[in-house]
C-alpha cells in the first residue's frame, strides 16, 4: 500500500504569528528559520515531499521537525547548546576580569577592549566577552548625564508638569524655543540615490549656505506647532514671535513654557508681558530645557527634515522646513507626558557616587 500522506499539522494562532516572524527574520540561524517554514506549510496541509523540495531539505528532516514540533510545540524548534564542552571559568578569573575592566589601560587608553584586556590578563577574548556579558560591562559604550544646579528646581519641575498633567481650565499650554543657526548645507557631489541592494551616499564634505533661526510653538493639548523663520534670535525676534502667537490665540489664557535663554526676560519682554495679563511664562529648570515639549519636535524634525537634507541655500531650507511643519500640522498629535514630578526629582538630583577614580 502507498503511504498516505501526513494530516496536516495543527498550529494555533499565536504559534503561526511567532513561526511568521521567525520565517522572515535576519536576525535568527538560518536553520531556525527553515523549521519555521517547516512547520508553517505543514500547518496548512503540504506533503512531506513538497515541503522538502519548497525549503531545499530532504523528507527526513521535515518528519524530524513536525515530531519535534508536536511534541513540544515551539520550544522544540529552538537553536539546543552546542555539543562541545561547556566553558569554565573560576571565581578568581572573574575578578580580575571585572577590577582590572573598571582601571583605564597602562598604555594611555581611555578604556579596555575585549583584545587589549584579554592579552593584558593571558586569557581567551571570548572568556573576557562572556564575563562582560554575565557582568554587563561595556567599556565600548559611554553615556552622558547633567544635574541641574537650579536653588528652584523642585519648584519650577513641579510647575511644568503641573501643566502637562492638569493643564489649567480654559486656558492652552504652549511649549516655546529656538532651533538656532540650523544650517543650509549642500554635499560637494550629488546625492547617489537608494536601490535595492545599495544604501542612499552622499559625501563626507559639505558647503555651507548660510543659517536660519526657527521659532516654534507647539500646542500640548493638539501637538500643532506655529513656526516662524528670523535671520536672528535677539529679544525683537523674540518678541516678535510671542506677539504671532498671542494672536492666533486671541482669546485664551495663555501658558508658555520656555528655557532660561536670556532673551526671554528682557525690560522689553516684561514691559510688554505688564500690558497682557492673559500671557504667563514658566521657566525650565537650568540645564533642564528637555523638559520643554517642542525640544522633542526639534529632534523629529532634524531627524526627518534637516540632517540627511542638501540645500543650495537659505531659502530652500526654509522651505524644506515648512514642507515638514505644514505636514506634522495636517496629521498631528501630542506628545503623551508620563512622568509625575516626584518621579522626575528622584532621578533629577545627583547622588553621592563611589567609584574609581579617572
Amino acid at each position: 500500500m502507498a503511504n498516505l500522506p501526513a494530516p496536516a499539522l495543527h498550529v494555533s494562532d499565536e504559534q503561526r504569528a511567532r513561526l511568521e516572524a521567525w520565517s522572515r527574520s535576519r536576525a535568527i540561524p538560518q536553520r531556525q528559520v527553515q523549521r519555521a517554514k517547516i512547520i508553517l506549510l505543514a500547518g496548512q496541509g503540504t506533503p512531506n515531499h513538497d515541503i522538502a523540495a519548497l525549503v531545499d531539505c530532504s523528507q527526513p528532516t521535515v518528519r524530524l521537525w513536525r515530531s519535534r514540533f508536536e511534541a513540544a510545540g515551539l520550544a522544540g524548534l529552538e537553536e539546543a547548546e552546542g555539543r562541545g564542552p561547556k566553558f569554565v571559568y573560576t571565581e578568581k578569573d572573574v575578578a580580575r576580569v571585572v577590577s582590572t575592566t573598571l582601571r583605564r589601560p597602562p598604555e594611555g587608553s581611555t578604556h579596555w577592549s575585549s583584545r587589549t584586556l584579554a592579552a593584558q590578563l593571558g586569557m581567551g577574548r571570548s572568556t573576557v566577552q562572556r564575563i562582560w556579558r554575565e557582568y554587563r560591562l561595556k567599556p565600548h559604550r559611554v553615556e552622558t548625564f547633567k544635574f541641574s544646579n537650579d536653588p528652584a528646581l523642585e519648584e519650577k519641575v513641579t510647575d511644568i508638569v503641573g501643566l502637562y498633567l492638569n493643564p489649567p481650565d480654559k486656558a492652552l499650554v504652549l511649549c516655546v524655543d529656538e532651533k538656532t543657526m540650523i544650517q543650509a548645507l549642500d554635499r560637494t557631489r550629488p546625492l547617489l540615490p537608494m536601490k535595492p541592494g545599495q544604501i542612499e551616499r552622499r559625501t563626507h564634505d559639505y558647503v555651507r549656505n548660510g543659517t536660519t533661526d526657527l521659532f516654534a510653538a507647539l500646542d500640548v493639548a493638539t501637538g500643532s506647532v506655529i513656526g516662524r523663520f528670523y535671520d536672528r534670535h535677539r529679544a525683537v525676534e523674540f518678541l516678535d514671535f510671542l506677539k504671532l502667537v498671542v494672536r492666533s490665540y486671541p482669546r485664551q489664557q495663555l501658558h508658555f513654557v520656555l528655557d532660561n535663554s536670556s532673551t526671554h526676560e528682557t525690560p522689553e519682554v516684561v514691559q510688554w508681558l505688564s500690558r497682557h495679563p492673559r500671557v504667563h511664562l514658566h521657566f525650565t529648570p537650568t540645564s533642564g530645557s528637555w523638559m520643554n515639549q517642542v525640544e522633542i519636535w526639534f529632534s523629529l524634525l532634524n531627524a526627518r527634515a534637516i540632517r540627511r537634507g542638501a540645500f543650495k541655500n537659505v531659502g530652500a531650507l526654509r522651505e524644506a522646513i515648512q514642507r515638514f511643519l505644514d505636514a506634522w500640522n495636517e496629521n498631528c498629535q501630542p506628545f503623551k507626558w508620563v512622568k509625575t514630578a516626584p518621579q522626575i526629582l528622584v532621578k533629577a538630583k545627583p547622588k553621592g557616587f563611589k567609584g574609581p577614580g579617572h
